[in-house]
């Protein structure tokens, strides 16, 4: 059986990849951080990206999360300030399963498709991204999901270590119940932080291989040098390593197979390890500039950091994988996996 994605899946990659790493540069995310640059979502919009999952029937394309996953890399590649990934992988799938039931989802769907509406989406008590811009909130009430309009809520700036991140505590004044479990909005979610940290990895590494080819000791490029490479081969391989286990997480949300949720948990922990690691190493090779503010690695790691734990921190994530092994007797080993 042939595991790889399709020619299709990756050409569409690559025209994303081209457009996301022409604008979305490190002197553009810092001049967001200052005001000073407008929001991309109308050019993200304008290229169907908004609609990427939502169903044909309410003007999206209709493909899955196992076709998104691969832009979702590409989003925390660039370190994306938008809700891209959260739109696509969390709010219209939780929307997609409420269509059959509410009318007013398929209007909704509609509107995400065509960039006219961003739907912020959060889980109880926890602090939701770009709820200010937001004309519709989904947030956990109780064990299922509920769909708040925009002033039937309100939001309440909070810092974040990652500027680019705009977080805000939300109260919500009502709101009706989509029928969708926060369960599953857990899972999605952590399923866009897993596909975003594998992107941002890759980015750490790329660019501290850049920089030790460059710095030179001794005469020599210190990416010569083999306590550096080894550095960055540690990171190579874990990267390498968590990309399995985020592909079969979105496979398994899209095909709705058993142990779907300890497969997102898998993918989560796998891709946040990485993420940090090459944190910490690129950090290690960069020297003391790794720590500065002028060196755009920060920008990477600060949202590697962030998004490890959103969505279910490392330790809900490992109880739901610990649970599965132990109390319900997973399958292990390859045969089972496949």
């Amino acid at each position: 059986m042939n595991f790889n994605f399709t020619e299709d899946q990756t050409l569409f990659r690559d025209s994303v990849r081209e457009f996301l790493r022409n604008e979305v540069t490190p002197d553009y995310i810092r001049q967001r951080w200052e005001g000073k640059a407008e929001t991309l979502w109308p050019q993200l919009a304008e290229m169907g990206l908004t609609g990427v999952t939502v169903p044909e029937a309410h003007g999206g394309l209709g493909m899955g999360l196992a076709d998104f996953v691969l832009l979702a890399e590409e989003c925390g590649y660039v370190a994306l300030p938008e809700p891209l990934t959260r739109t696509a992988m969390v709010a219209v799938p939780l929307l997609s399963q409420a269509a059959s039931a509410r009318e007013d989802a398929g209007e909704w769907l509609a509107a995400i498709a065509s960039g006219e509406l961003i739907a912020a989406v959060g889980l109880e008590n926890a602090l939701v991204e770009d709820a200010d811009r937001a004309g519709l909130l989904l947030i956990q009430q109780g064990e299922q999901m509920a769909a708040v309009l925009s002033g039937e809520f309100s939001a309440e700036k909070n810092e974040s270590v990652d500027p680019s991140r705009q977080l805000f505590s939300v109260a919500a004044r009502g709101g009706e119940s989509l029928a969708v479990s926060s369960e599953h909005a857990l899972d999605l979610g952590a399923l866009a932080c897993a596909a975003e940290s594998l992107g941002l990895a890759q980015r750490m590494v790329d660019m501290t291989v850049a920089y030790t080819a460059d710095r030179q000791q001794f005469g020599k490029p210190v990416g010569s040098f083999q306590a550096v490479k080894h550095h960055m081969a540690d990171v190579a391989v874990k990267l390498e390593y968590a990309r399995g286990p985020v592909y079969r997480a979105a496979w398994a949300l899209d095909a709705g197979a058993d142990n779907a949720s300890v497969y997102v948990s898998h993918a989560k922990l796998a891709a946040a390890e990485a993420a940090a690691l090459a944190a910490k190493n690129s950090i290690q090779c960069h020297g003391a500039m790794g720590y500065t503010w002028e060196v755009d690695l920060h920008i990477y790691m600060k949202r590697a950091w962030a998004l490890a734990g959103a969505w279910g921190d490392t330790g809900h994530h490992k109880q739901r994988i610990g649970n599965a092994l132990f109390e319900q007797d997973l399958p292990l080993g390859a045969g089972a996996t496949f």
